[in-house]
């Protein structure tokens, strides 16, 4: 059996796997450097996690944040990613349920950063607030 988590990570991945410009570069929690061949890309990873009891009720209410990065390389970085970032976000949105695991999905904060590296480059940051309901004894159901 698998958490819930895990479920909408998954489902968050496959859903992103044909964003626009990407070429399927896609990538959960990566932690290896980007070489210039690999972007643009997106990477998906959960940032954290937290629980709340909000009734009497065996269950717990999660919000989850997750950032999907968005990399790209090239003059002007933030505008070569405007095209990805829409394109990602319309697809983060178009299931609020993220195939019924997920209650809501909520756009959060983006964060720019802009790097002088062998070209210049963009690390976008969206972060996404997930909500799901888990029972008290189990983080799968």
């Amino acid at each position: 059996m698998t958490t819930k988590r895990e479920q909408i990570l998954s489902a968050i991945a496959s859903a992103l796997a044909s964003t626009a410009g990407v070429n399927g570069r896609v990538y959960r929690s990566r932690v290896t450097a980007m070489q210039r061949a690999e972007s643009p890309a997106v990477v998906i990873e959960p940032i954290s996690d937290t629980p709340t009891q909000n009734t009497s009720l065996p269950t717990l209410d999660w919000r989850m944040r997750v950032r999907v990065t968005v990399i790209v390389r090239g003059d002007t970085p933030d505008q070569l990613a405007d095209p990805i970032i829409e394109s990602m976000h319309a697809k983060m949105v178009a299931d609020l349920t993220l195939g019924g695991y997920a209650i809501d999905v909520q756009p959060d904060e983006v964060t720019y950063n802009m790097l002088d590296a062998d070209q210049p480059a963009g690390v976008i940051f969206n972060d996404y607030i997930i909500q799901y309901r888990t029972t008290v004894a189990s983080l799968a159901t």
